[in-house]
């Protein structure tokens, strides 16, 4: 995902949409990758063409496109780039609220506690072996991308940028997490529970661990037999109680957590004592559908 404004710097990629044909290719692309001359064959439309419209979407940073040699010849073979675009719309400066954000890398926890099947990744390579949760205190896990286990915990610390005299409004968390199972499995709940500053603010049941096609950031290297993406969940911590993607969570305020001057704790867990104990897989930038970390967003006045 991509966060967009009114910003001039956006134009290529509003343009790019603003045609029937580009968003054809898209809707053909989100089935499976595909070359110049495919692609053509499916429009009714020549390959110059298709070509013309490819490199719109490229430019607008809306496909990929990679050389591949085979069948004794050269093909441009096209991939989505995103999965989701958000367009701040402008407001007026009454409507304006004051944030801080900080894009927190899955690898950068400060506690753990996991039990296999447990890994995680850079995007080059895996750190360390599959299920020796030892790796996860590996130096190299600050670069890892993707991380999973069966059941446990990841910790993170993120700095609080209040000044004495701001109240705090609202707590927003992004970040893109499914289940863990071995392997892959549609249907593998997993009751992920998240907690700020040790106090729990409930739990989503995500549904499985996705495998039915691989993720469009996923890494040419990475198995099509190993998770591959999730899905992209939107916490937020108000006034009025907890949200998850709009819809309430629980009944914890932003008044019910405790208040640290130099830091948030973030902390996702699957307990031993959920009815569902399905693990969880956390991906970050370069991996799944969302090519984001962790973002950790403070609203105040």
């Amino acid at each position: 995902m991509i966060h967009t404004t009114t910003d001039r710097k956006w134009l290529p990629l509003y343009e790019a949409l603003a045609s029937d044909v580009r968003l054809h290719i898209l809707e053909l692309l989100a089935e499976e990758e595909m070359n110049v001359k495919d692609l053509a064959q499916r429009l009714s439309l020549s390959s110059a063409i298709v070509t013309m419209h490819v490199k719109k979407l490229e430019t607008g940073g809306l496909i990929h496109t990679k050389l591949v040699r085979k069948q004794g010849g050269t093909h441009k073979i096209c991939t989505l780039a995103l999965a989701r675009i958000d367009i701040q719309l402008p407001q007026s400066t009454e409507q304006q609220r004051l944030f801080s954000e900080v894009s927190v890398p899955v690898g950068h926890y400060t506690r753990y506690e996991v039990h296999p099947t447990c890994g995680l990744a850079s995007a080059e390579r895996l750190i360390g072996q599959f299920d020796d949760p030892r790796f996860f205190f590996e130096p190299e896990r600050m670069h890892a991308k993707i991380l999973w286990f069966a059941k446990g915990f990841v910790e993170y610390r993120v700095p609080n940028y209040m000044l004495p005299g701001q109240t705090l409004e609202e707590i927003e968390i992004s970040l893109e997490i499914g289940s863990e199972a071995p392997g892959i499995a549609a249907n593998w709940p997993s009751d992920i529970h998240f907690y700020v500053n040790d106090t729990l603010l409930g739990y989503w049941t995500s549904p499985g661990d996705s495998g039915a096609g691989r993720g469009l950031l996923t890494p040419s290297w990475w198995s099509d037999y190993t998770n591959q993406y999730g899905w992209l969940k939107v916490l937020r911590i108000t006034e009025e109680g907890t949200f998850l993607d709009g819809q309430l969570l629980s009944t914890v305020t932003i008044q019910d957590l405790p208040l640290s001057r130099n830091e948030w704790t973030l902390r996702l867990e699957v307990p031993d004592h959920a009815e569902h104990v399905g693990g969880l897989t956390l991906y970050g930038e370069g991996f799944g559908n969302y090519n984001q970390d962790i973002r950790f967003r403070t609203y105040r006045k």
